[in-house]
């Protein structure tokens, strides 16, 4: 292995993360977009100090959220030979700390056995408050109980915070705060203590006992933290008592990728760091070295939109890649002619060399899987399944298909939507508005899909109809989609696929309803279904596609497309000339406007018009600009309008940039439509005729 050096950590790092690694001690914020180098940058920054002799290793604390993300930190910082860098996620690094003051802290005695699980105790403690559950509802409810501890929230004061954090609970709030009550004293007499605990232990512990706060201060002098945007008030409490209000701490994070407010997670302090850390050091991470500029000018798009405290802190993404194919997006008759389209797709990746491991198709929630599981096991594509479980693989499916073949021994002369309606009902389902909290709202969607697929079902000539045949229809489904799940395509929901990348994502079913889902009501609820979007945007290097049927099933209701992309609802003459035509089942296909500059992908309005980035230099000629004014003024005047009637001060840059020499090239000008052609076109070409060209202009220089 080489030998590490200080100038070797900063070599092959650009400006902003050589300004992050070599940022002097004290309070740094690190605001890392998608793609970045986040990781690169806060490893080189811990072994640059090391390595400078500026700290020791041993004396370094790097939390992160995962195990996995824990683990690469321990692996990057092995290969620049800062070893003994403590680096673990908050949990870990707390019951690492509680073992080993166990003794000191509980007098003797033994620290509790950790409860893996709430589940159990949930259950036990709802039946003592008096409310009858079943599993599922249980573990919404052992969520519930999560954020509240997270929250730092006591079980008296749940509801009133519950009403304040515009919670949406599983069962009434009072019902809740009563579980929540007995959770807490079957725990204590079971003798165990849930992950919440462990991390309240050990504030407990360094707050209330001096002398564990100095052994644990004088062992963790500096401290770095990763995907800070992530962390909830329960892990910046302890992250407080450890620093004893010392202040060499290193946070990184994106304000655009926070998705976990359910459970707990707030930003804020992110945010706020600057304030709450005075004098402290900013370094803004913006050359995206992960996606095209194609992609990077789509995710720059849809959170340039943002609003509210996390758009204060938002990046303006560089892509740093060669140019790619610009995004492709697509409008369909429905969900299934989507997944149809989208297996097709996947199909021609994979036949041009694409690995399959290396494509995603990304949705909103998890009970979407069904409908691109089918498509793509009905082209013979390998599948796997992140996050969650196959479809006909989850329990509450398992248990609807056995119900629905007990159906089929009655006599029934019914509609089959009506009796698998029935049935379902018959396992607890019921038509109306789901239930509150994820996992119940997750069984309820499963279930709901099956409903649809009941209302799909058409038998063909030689196949069984009513009930008997839906249910010889989900066994083919079910056997069809039992294909191999190695190196095959990751279907996923957008929250599971954070911190990951393919070179091919599919983005899924983006219409309102699905995403923003229709549960997001709050202004704040809405503003985290967009940075999910962003999210999931952000995990395509070279390929990227979005799509929404505007149906879910044939011949069902039309919805609209998701209003953070608004470039669904139209095309602009440009888009019109280079439409390719539509498969079967498909709408509308649009192509994307890309920067005949920089190939950044154009979506504002103006930009779309000019035909470049608004950053990107203008070639613009000066005097034929304002020959264009001059003849717009005379225009204007005789049809007694105002100037921008005629032409906008944008279409007229447009003009003088690009300089079009047809009609067909006065069409390529978004807000230059037909009637306009007709009106000024022959006018305005000769204008641009007459105009020299830059060669003509270099020859007489």
């Amino acid at each position: 292995m080489p030998i590490v050096t200080g100038s070797s950590v900063l070599r092959g790092l650009d400006e902003e993360q050589k300004a992050a690694v070599v940022a002097p001690p004290g309070p740094v914020c690190i605001l890392a977009g998608a793609g970045t180098g986040k990781t690169r940058a806060i490893t080189r920054r811990i072994a640059h100090r090391v390595i400078s002799g500026q700290i020791q290793a041993r004396h370094v604390l790097a939390v992160t959220f995962t195990a996995r993300a824990a683990a690469q930190l321990r692996e990057r910082l092995a290969e620049l030979s800062a070893h003994g860098v403590q680096a673990r996620t908050f949990h870990a690094a707390a019951l690492r700390q509680l073992r080993f003051f166990g003794p000191r802290l509980l007098k003797g005695r033994e620290v509790p056995a950790l409860l893996e699980s709430k589940t159990r105790l949930v259950v036990q403690a709802a039946t003592r408050a008096g409310l009858r559950t079943d599993r599922l509802v249980a573990r919404d409810l052992a969520s519930e109980i999560e954020w509240a501890k997270s929250s730092l929230v006591e079980p008296g004061e749940y509801v009133v915070a519950a009403a304040k954090a515009n919670r949406e609970p599983p069962v009434e709030a009072a019902q809740v705060e009563a579980v929540f009550t007995a959770y807490e004293k079957i725990k204590r007499t079971s003798g165990v203590i849930d992950f919440e605990d462990l991390l309240r232990a050990m504030c407990w512990g360094i707050e209330e006992h001096s002398d564990v706060a100095e052994q644990i201060r004088a062992q963790y002098r500096h401290f770095v933290v990763d995907e800070y945007q992530d962390v909830n008030p329960l892990q910046q409490r302890l992250l407080d008592a450890w620093l004893g209000g010392r202040q060499d701490l290193t946070v990184v994070g994106d304000a655009a990728q926070t998705i976990y407010s359910f459970t707990g997670a707030s930003s804020s302090y992110l945010v706020d760091f600057p304030r709450r850390h005075r004098g402290a050091t900013v370094v803004r991470l913006v050359r995206d070295y992960r996606s095209t500029p194609q992609v990077v000018g789509l995710a720059n798009a849809v959170i340039g939109q943002a609003r509210g405290a996390e758009s204060r802190l938002r990046l303006d993404l560089v892509g740093q890649r060669p140019a790619g194919p610009a995004p492709e997006m697509r409008i369909f008759a429905d969900e299934v002619a989507e997944a149809s389209a989208v297996a097709r797709r996947c199909g021609e990746l994979i036949a041009a060399g694409v690995a399959a491991s290396e494509i995603a198709v990304l949705f909103r929630a998890n009970a979407q899987s069904e409908t691109y599981e089918g498509a793509l096991a009905d082209v013979g594509i390998p599948y796997l399944v992140r996050g969650g479980e196959r479809f006909f693989e989850r329990v509450e499916i398992r248990q609807a298909r056995a119900a629905l073949r007990a159906a089929t021994r009655a006599d029934s002369s019914a509609e089959l939507i009506s009796i698998v309606g029935e049935v379902l009902a018959g396992i607890g389902w019921q038509p109306e508005r789901p239930p509150g909290g994820g996992a119940a709202r997750e069984r309820w969607e499963a279930l709901a899909a099956l409903v649809r697929l009941a209302a799909d079902f058409r038998p063909g000539p030689d196949e069984l109809a009513g009930l008997e045949g839906f249910v010889a229809d989900l066994d083919r489904r079910a056997d069809s989609q039992h294909v191999p799940t190695v190196a095959g395509v990751t279907l996923a929901s957008l929250h599971s696929a954070k911190g990951l990348e393919w070179e091919a994502v599919f983005l899924v079913g983006l219409a309102e309803g699905s995403l923003p889902t229709s549960y997001a009501r709050s202004f704040e609820a809405v503003e985290e279904e967009r940075r999910l979007l962003y999210v999931g945007v952000t995990r395509a290097r070279q390929w990227l596609w979005l799509s929404y049927g505007e149906a879910r099933s044939p011949g069902g209701r039309a919805r609209r497309a998701c209003r953070f992309l608004p470039q669904f609802g139209g095309e602009s003459p440009a888009d019109r000339t280079k439409r390719v035509p539509v498969q079967k089942g498909e709408r509308r296909r649009t192509v994307i406007v890309s920067c005949r500059v920089c190939g950044a992908t154009l979506l504002a309005g103006i930009d779309r018009k000019l035909g470049r980035c608004a950053g990107c230099p203008s070639t613009m000629d000066e005097a034929l600009f304002e020959r264009l004014q001059q003849w717009r003024a005379t225009a204007a005047a005789a049809a007694s309008v105002p100037a921008y009637v005629v032409f906008t001060d944008a279409t007229l840059t447009a003009l003088a940039e690009r300089q079009p020499s047809d009609t067909a090239g006065l069409l390529a000008i978004a807000g230059i439509g037909s009637r306009k052609v007709a009106m000024y076109g022959e006018e305005v070409l000769e204008l641009l005729r007459a105009a020299p060209t830059k060669k003509d202009l270099a020859t007489e220089g």
